[in-house]
């Protein structure tokens, strides 16, 4: 099949020109300068990072701390989910585990968009305007949730996959790309599962678009070493759920594709992104080498399931990597006259985008420190029933729905913000019950809903209850003493529950 007759493109490469070079030294700034948000923000604002850092914690400290000893187990296995799991063990050597976690989250986005840069130049042999386009997905929500091991497999497919194209080019013998692309299969899928199937979808894409022949099916052989050890080793496979209301959830998701701080931005930036793409189809300025691998991804957003071995999201990141094939794909060669203005916009939008996210990010951050002086109003190895307040109709993402576990990083307290769903994590907690898990810290009330929490469950297995909210709670605990209070939080001790030892209460 002709890909051009199917809107795509197959254009040669050419010498770069001086145009060429700005774009090189724009895309590979703004990939550098990607990394913004966390050198404003002392503590990054993810909803889900301070229950990575919860599981670090316990999982660095071995059984050290008494508390953590007792509130707390971890068993470590062999799954397609450790990418920074790994990594944070050499870089809290180096800078403690808080810093650790900071230095690995600012090297993500800058390994993403100088993979970007690299997949184009690989495809190319120049850096396109493709590059700028695609450059606001470094920070897609999947980044900005905190899903930091899938952002770090994807990162490791984008420059897996431009090895592999340079190794086409250099016509790369079968068994030496095989040598090298088993070991980097086996890698990425252990940084996430999902960013391995990203790698596998661009290899068979670009396969598919080079030969044009059914054989290029079997191309991607080199990367199944995954599926071996997935059958060979326990705890790497799970069940798979689409969830309730799952066609709601799918247009849910589509919709929030690009969502960070403002609605009209976000939305506004979605309907241009696929307007590009769509007018790129019809004029035939997709290379299929992406595009192909693009459409794909796209359509296995409406497949693929929910939840997948224990992990969230599994759609909809690729929803958000999808996109940013899209517009990698997107191979638009404009007129001399007209490339100075088009990599002004391009870069001035994803400037835009990065630094509405950048100016969040010191501002939350600084919230989150004031809220952090709770701290100092718990003792260490107290149990601490979180309870954040997450507003329905607000569109930014809450940064805080996982603050309480900072206790367990600075207090090695049993916390219920953190991820250790049974035979899903490899955290576990030994107290605490059923109802002291994620996400029973969550409020997920509209704005007219009191913050009633005289019968929050997991008040009865704590010590002491830690409210983040912009509304004052209606009501708390019986028993109740509150004994600090700062802005949208405050610390109360629960006397009623107080009675019995922290070791035993809640056996």
């Amino acid at each position: 099949m002709n890909a051009s007759k199917q809107g795509f493109s197959m254009q040669s490469t050419s010498v770069p020109t001086l145009a060429d070079r700005r774009l090189t030294w724009a895309a590979l700034a703004l990939a550098v300068l990607s990394c913004l948000p966390v050198l404003v923000a002392r503590y990054p604002q993810m909803s889900d990072y301070p229950a990575h850092l919860a599981r670090y914690a316990v999982m660095l400290d071995g059984g050290r701390s008494a508390d953590l000893a007792r509130y707390y187990s971890f068993q470590w296995a062999w799954t397609g989910n450790l990418g920074v799991d790994i990594l944070i063990r050499p870089f809290a050597a180096i800078f403690g585990l808080e810093g650790g976690g900071r230095v690995i989250t600012g090297l993500i986005p800058v390994l993403t968009g100088a993979g970007l840069v690299a997949v184009d130049y690989a495809l190319r042999r120049r850096v396109t305007l493709s590059s700028l386009l695609s450059m606001p997905f470094v920070w897609s929500p999947m980044m900005l949730i905190g899903l930091l091991n899938y952002a770090l497999g994807q990162a490791g497919a984008l420059w897996a996959f431009a090895l592999w194209v340079e190794m086409d080019r250099r016509k790369t013998g079968t068994l030496t790309r095989a040598l090298w692309f088993v070991p980097i299969g086996l890698l990425v899928w252990l940084g996430h599962i999902s960013a391995w199937g990203v790698l596998g979808v661009l290899v068979l894409g670009y396969e598919l678009a080079m030969r044009r022949h059914w054989i290029a099916l079997l191309a991607p052989w080199p990367l199944l070493g995954p599926v071996v050890v997935m059958k060979l080793l326990p705890g790497t496979t799970s069940a798979f759920s689409y969830g309730a209301y799952w066609w709601i959830y799918k247009q849910a998701i589509w919709l929030k594709a690009m969502r960070d701080v403002y609605h009209g931005l976000d939305y506004t930036s979605l309907i241009l992104v696929l307007f590009i793409f769509i007018v790129a189809l019809l004029i035939r300025r997709v290379d299929a080498r992406l595009g192909l691998a693009a459409g794909l991804l796209l359509v296995l957003t409406i497949a693929v399931p929910r939840h997948i071995s224990g992990g969230d999201y599994a759609d909809y990141r690729l929803i958000t990597t999808g996109l940013m094939v899209c517009m990698l794909a997107v191979d638009w060669r404009l007129p001399a006259h007209m490339q100075k203005g088009a990599l002004a916009l391009a870069a001035g939008f994803e400037l835009l985008r990065l630094m509405v996210t950048t100016v969040n990010w010191h501002q939350d951050s600084s919230r989150m420190e004031e809220m952090l002086v709770a701290l100092d109003h718990i003792p260490q190895g107290a149990r601490v029933a979180s309870a954040v307040l997450v507003e329905r109709e607000h569109w930014p993402l809450n940064h805080f729905e996982h603050i309480g576990a900072y206790a367990v990083v600075r207090r090695h307290a049993l916390t219920n913000a953190n991820f250790a769903v049974p035979h899903v994590h490899m955290l576990q907690m030994k107290q605490g019950g059923p109802n002291f898990d994620d996400p029973s810290q969550r409020l997920l009330l509209t704005h007219k809903q009191p913050v009633d929490l005289a019968n929050f469950a997991p008040a009865h297995e704590a010590d002491y209850l830690w409210y983040v909210g912009a509304r004052e709670p209606d009501s708390l605990p019986a028993g109740a003493v509150v004994i600090w209070r700062g802005r949208e939080s405050l610390v109360a001790r629960l006397v009623r529950w107080n009675a019995a030892p922290p070791e035993t209460a809640g056996n």
